[in-house]
C-alpha cells in the first residue's frame, strides 16, 4: 500500500464507510471491524507469548468483514467493490467453516 496524506486517508476512510453502509442497507454485511496494530502471538506446546506487531510477517490482516453470500463466487463479486483496491491492496475471500457442537 502507498502512503497517503491525512486528507487522502480521510477520503479513503469515507469510501470504506460508504461501501460498508451500502452493504448493510442491502442486508449483505453481517459484521466486521478493523484490527488494532498491537497484539500477542502464542506459539507451540510451551505457549510462548510474543508481543506484536509482527513486522516480519509477509501479510498484514487489517480487519475483517462477514457478509451474506450464496457462495464464494458471489462473495468474490461483492468484494470487488472494496475500497482496498483504490490503494492497490489485496483481500482474501474465505467461507466460514460451520461447526456442529
Amino acid at each position: 500500500m502507498q502512503h497517503q496524506s491525512p486528507e487522502g486517508m480521510q477520503a479513503q476512510m469515507q469510501k470504506w464507510a460508504n461501501w460498508m453502509t451500502e452493504l448493510g442497507k442491502k442486508g449483505i454485511m453481517v459484521g466486521g471491524e478493523p484490527l488494532q496494530m498491537s497484539g500477542k502471538q502464542v506459539t507451540g506446546a510451551k505457549k510462548v507469548v510474543t508481543d506484536g506487531p509482527f513486522a516480519e510477517a509477509k501479510e498484514v490482516v487489517g480487519g475483517y468483514l462477514v457478509i451474506n453470500a450464496k457462495d464464494i463466487n458471489e462473495a468474490v463479486e461483492i468484494s470487488k467493490g472494496c475500497p482496498i483496491f483504490d490503494v492497490d491492496g489485496m483481500l482474501e475471500v474465505r467461507p466460514i467453516q460451520k461447526m456442529d457442537m
